[in-house]
């Protein structure tokens, strides 16, 4: 059992560049959070921060984003419970929110690439640094921040990037380093007592030596990111104590307790994530001592990069984040764990749903959607509905070449439809559900998108083959 992880920070991860929540139901959240153990947040804003002049186009069109006051608001309620506030603004990598903007193109390193920011461009640094600027003016009790460089794809292919690459000496390693290094250090010029905080995959295959000579040690902390329930525990310890042989001894995890299974899961399932948080105890219990384990942050993703679907939702993610710090706290998912969970949501697994369908008081705010989510998913994942156009008498008595010839045996045509209408009305009535329970907790943007996307998908062959059934009968001149 190591007391290293259990008695460090545990920030919660809000990702917002998806479904961000209504402000009524994100300051129900901080207070779960805070129930369930957190000491802190970790938030991305991305295109939900009310970024102002040159930077305003970065705000989402598709719903209005936080206002001043609202941010104000959520800092007020974290205060409130004792939960650490640390902003997370992408600083290199995963700019798509930044640079799909026409105005912003020229920066970009590869055309094609919406993510990666041209790190030869004087101006894409001054645009770095005027988020970062405005984001930190809202946060000003902030001891702490993010600035991402994870995922830095396609570095060094853009025209610039090439010409720096040709001079002796210098590699790709040097180019991510120098850019990290110009916005870390004008970071400490403006906020000198403010602790950094990067993503480290960009740093694995960097030697200590390499780190040690780029300036970055004593201006960043890195944070080791693995969300797999098989996390491989010797790799995470061998690039912990890398890090730290290169100056870097003050160092974070990073877990998962959701949105990282597939990039379009709907249901949270809580043992792979228990798995991953009970591996991070195993590699926290192998580190020397001269590694000072700063925290740990649950990360929640809402989308996999700005352009992807949707992942589960937060009330779909609850069970799992509160098994997940939980287990944390105690050191394994033990009996008492669950119990633990169990007390203040009801239950630990959100697929469990005859243990969320009571509306208790201890029943977690978001529940009720997160039951209903269930239920529809497990219809729209059955084979009879998913699969539907392979059914025996769609296959054999109404298919395209019926269609054309007009050879449809009307008969068969009407039990098709009749079974077709069947399916389609029972799992409608559940979509008017979960859209009216959806909207209390997200914006109509959110809804609408959510549905287009793991709804309609699986629904539309289905409209489309009742469509076709009453335009050829019509067509044969039978009754509909």
């Amino acid at each position: 059992m190591d007391l290293s992880l259990r008695t460090c920070k545990k920030f919660v991860h809000l990702d917002l560049k998806g479904a961000p929540p209504r402000i009524g139901y994100f300051i129900e959240l901080i207070q779960l959070f805070a129930d369930l153990g957190a000491n802190g947040l970790l938030i991305e804003y991305e295109d939900m921060f009310p970024y102002e002049g040159e930077l305003q186009v970065l705000q989402s069109k598709s719903q209005p984003p936080y206002s001043r006051e609202e941010i104000a608001s959520i800092q007020d309620a974290a205060s409130s419970r004792g939960l650490e506030i640390i902003p997370l603004v992408q600083t290199f990598g995963h700019l798509e929110f930044v640079l799909k903007h026409k105005v912003f193109r020229d920066l970009r390193e590869v055309d094609c690439c919406l993510g990666t920011l041209n790190p030869n461009c004087d101006r894409g640094v001054k645009l770095v640094q005027e988020m970062l600027k405005q984001v930190m003016k809202l946060h000003p009790n902030s001891t702490s921040l993010h600035i991402g460089a994870d995922e830095v794809y396609m570095l060094g292919l853009g025209d610039e990037s090439k010409q720096w690459l040709t001079a002796p000496g210098r590699n790709v390693h040097q180019l991510f380093l120098g850019h990290v290094l110009k916005v870390a250090k004008s970071i400490q010029e403006s906020l000198p007592n403010l602790k950094l905080i990067m993503w480290d995959d960009m740093l694995r295959s960097m030697t200590s030596e390499t780190i040690k000579e780029s300036g970055l040690v004593g201006l960043v902390q890195p944070m080791l990111w693995d969300y797999s329930p098989t996390l491989d525990v010797n790799n995470a310890v061998a690039l912990m104590e890398l890090y730290k042989s290169a100056g870097m001894s003050q160092q974070w995890a990073a877990s998962s307790f959701k949105g990282s299974t597939t990039v379009h899961t709907c249901v949270t399932g809580t043992q792979r994530h228990v798995d991953n948080h009970l591996q991070w105890l195993n590699v926290a219990s192998n580190l020397s001592a001269g590694i000072k384990l700063q925290g740990i942050a649950l990360t929640g993703w809402q989308r996999y990069d700005h352009l992807s679907v949707l992942c589960e939702l937060m009330p779909l993610g609850l069970p799992s984040l509160a098994s997940c710090l939980q287990t944390l706290q105690h050191g394994s998912f033990t009996e008492e764990v669950q119990k633990k969970v169990i007390e203040t949501l009801g239950t630990v697994e959100v697929a469990d749903t005859e243990r969320l369908s009571p509306r208790t008081s201890s029943t977690f705010g978001g529940a009720k959607l997160a039951e209903l989510i269930v239920k529809l998913t497990s219809s729209l994942e059955s084979a009879e509905l998913r699969h539907f156009q392979n059914n025996m008498f769609v296959r054999g008595w109404f298919t395209s070449y019926h269609i054309q010839k007009k050879t449809v045996n009307p008969l068969i045509a009407q039990q098709i439809k009749t079974q077709a209408k069947m399916f389609l009305d029972a799992v409608e009535i559940q979509v008017v559900e979960v859209r009216a329970e959806m909207r209390l907790l997200y914006s109509d943007s959110t809804v609408q998108e959510w549905m287009d996307q793991h709804v309609t998908p699986v629904l539309e062959p289905l409209h489309n083959l009742l469509r076709d059934i009453d335009r050829v009968l019509q067509e044969m001149g039978l009754c509909i």
